[in-house]
């Protein structure tokens, strides 16, 4: 058993939209194949991976570091030997091999995509469905057999008003979603407030059923005046205030800001996500993290810091990952996460669940696929396909 070959390539995920710091027009992520030479149906097993949005296509770093350093390593000590697979920890290792600590930039996500690949098909190899794979060696046992989603939206549009605002929202209430999100920062603080007080009347004034996200757009000062202003809302979380390395800026909102706090996205390494937990002033009772395994150095990174947030009085039920995608969501099944952030109509055929999936009352289920399961999700598999072929 050996990985043969190692495929990738650059496809677009740019959308006509922006949140407040960076538009999406340009927008690009890597697709990755890990080739096998295990042989199911006929066919070699491919695993397949890829980044989420918010970070470019990773080819440079792929191509010229990180791919051949795998191809270069001895097959035998990538073999997971107690499960008769491929061993994503030792490619995890040899990936990171001459990598001096720190630097947790574009190379988590490369790193990432390749690890989101090779999971892929160790769980194909093995039959089952990744969440389930998880549960067992990872997990209590059992997955979750659904999963909480809520529908990421509400970006800033050309031209784009209120009433088009809660058309929108109103659409992924109709999609079977109860929480919505929406973008803030871009604009005034009194122009966002009416954008929230729309988005508001489309939820029935249920606060608790609207996230709001800055994308880390704001100083401190600003930072607090959005969140004096919003307390009286009463909403479901206050997302990325500042710059998520600025864990002093977070420390200072979260204790004047009376509701839930969320971030986390943009931390991409256990040690990172630790400082946010040690001096970012967060609660485990009632605030939000949002670590994304295909931007963090991939699921052996994300078993680590799921582990350091347990030593530190964190459930894992108060992690919900962004990125919208189909590891996080086994993850979530699999591990007991809180749910999944979910993009029903942006970042495709990148986003978004398996086919003929519905979303009912805020949950989705999973499917009974070996892998990740991009397979049930035509539109992304028929990009990856060729890649494997």
């Amino acid at each position: 058993m050996k990985i043969v070959d190692i495929r990738e390539t650059t496809a677009s995920i740019a959308s006509p939209i922006a949140n407040a710091y960076i538009d999406f027009s340009k927008m690009t992520c890597s697709v990755v194949a890990v080739v096998t030479d295990v042989v199911r149906d006929g066919k070699p097993v491919v695993g397949y991976g890829f980044n989420s949005n918010g970070r470019y296509g990773q080819g440079p770093l792929l191509r010229d570091r990180f791919i051949p350093r795998l191809k270069e390593a001895d097959p035998d000590s990538l073999i997971d030997a107690e499960h008769g697979t491929i061993d994503p920890f030792a490619v995890w290792r040899t990936l990171m091999t001459n990598e001096k600590p720190g630097g947790h930039g574009e190379r988590s996500v490369a790193v990432g995509v390749i690890d989101m690949a090779v999971w892929d098909a160790v769980a194909k190899i093995a039959e089952k469905p990744l969440y389930r794979l998880l549960a067992e060696r990872f997990g209590e046992g059992a997955p979750d057999e659904r999963v909480w989603v809520y529908a990421a939206g509400g970006y800033y549009y050309p031209d784009k008003g209120l009433s088009a605002l809660q058309d929108e929202l109103k659409s992924y209430l109709d999609r079977g979603y109860r929480e919505v999100k929406m973008k803030i920062g871009a604009v005034p603080l009194a122009e966002d407030l009416k954008r929230i007080e729309a988005a508001l009347a489309v939820v029935d004034g249920d606060g608790a059923r609207l996230c709001v996200d800055a994308n880390g757009r704001f100083d401190t000062a600003t930072a607090l005046a959005y969140a004096d202003a919003m307390a009286p809302y009463g909403l479901k979380w206050y997302e990325e205030a500042g710059d998520p390395l600025d864990y002093a800026l977070q420390a200072e909102v979260s204790a004047r800001y009376p509701g839930a706090m969320a971030t986390g996205e943009n931390l991409f390494s256990m040690q990172d996500a630790r400082n946010l937990i040690r001096y970012g002033g967060m609660n485990p009772e009632t605030d939000w993290l949002q670590f994304d395994c295909a931007l963090s150095y991939g699921l052996v990174e994300y078993l680590r810091t799921l582990q350091m947030l347990k030593d530190n009085g964190w459930s894992s039920r108060r992690v919900v990952p962004h990125g919208g995608h189909q590891l996080s969501l086994n993850i979530a099944a699999g591990l007991h996460l809180g749910g999944n952030e979910s993009y029903p109509d942006v970042f495709q055929p990148f986003g978004g669940f398996a086919d003929g999936t519905p979303v009912e009352d805020g949950y989705v289920g999973l499917p009974d696929v070996p892998g990740i399961g991009f397979e049930a999700k035509a539109a992304l598999y028929a990009v990856m396909k060729p890649l494997g072929e």
